[in-house]
C-alpha cells in the first residue's frame, strides 16, 4: 500500500516544526512565524490555560510568550501518532524541553502533552492549533 502524497510531505514537514520548536525553547519566534498560520481559522491552547483566537491574536500570544526564553534551550518531540490526508493533518504526543527562562540561573525541566492540527496552504503546512498542558506522571494512569 503507498502512502499518501499529504502523509509523506507531513512526515517531511515534521522535521521543520521539530526544528521551530527548538528555536522557540532558545527565544527564536521567526522559524515558528514561517509555519503557523497567518490566515484564520487558528486556535491557541496554552500551557497556562486559557485561549487564543485568530491568527493575528495567536501569532501575537507566541511572539510575547517567546520573550520569556533565553538561548540553549532543547526540544524534541516524542510522537504517539500522527497522520495527513485530504489538506488536514495532525500529530498528538508529548514535547520533552528543558529550559532556560530569563531571570533564572537553573535550566528547566519543561514536559508538555501536545495535540497540533495543521492544514495545507499551498505547497507548504501551517499550523492551526496547537493545545499544551503540563504532562504530569501519574503512573497508575500512564499506559504505553
Amino acid at each position: 500500500m503507498q502512502m499518501n502524497t499529504d502523509q509523506q510531505d507531513f512526515e517531511q514537514f515534521m522535521k521543520q516544526r521539530a526544528e521551530a520548536a527548538r528555536a522557540y525553547v532558545s527565544g527564536e519566534a521567526a522559524p515558528l512565524g514561517e509555519i503557523v498560520a497567518h490566515h484564520s481559522p487558528a486556535t491557541f491552547f496554552g500551557p497556562q490555560g486559557g485561549f487564543r483566537q485568530g491568527a493575528e491574536a495567536v501569532w501575537s500570544t507566541y511572539e510575547h510568550d517567546v520573550t520569556i526564553f533565553e538561548s540553549g534551550g532543547e526540544s524534541q518531540f516524542e510522537i504517539l501518532h500522527m497522520a495527513a490526508s485530504d489538506g488536514l493533518a495532525y500529530w498528538v504526543g508529548f514535547q520533552r524541553a528543558t529550559i532556560h527562562m530569563r531571570g533564572r540561573s537553573e535550566a528547566i525541566p519543561f514536559n508538555l502533552r501536545v495535540t497540533e492540527l495543521f492544514r495545507r496552504e499551498g505547497d507548504t503546512w501551517k499550523l492551526i492549533h496547537r493545545h499544551a498542558d503540563p504532562l504530569i506522571a501519574k503512573p497508575d494512569t500512564e499506559r504505553q
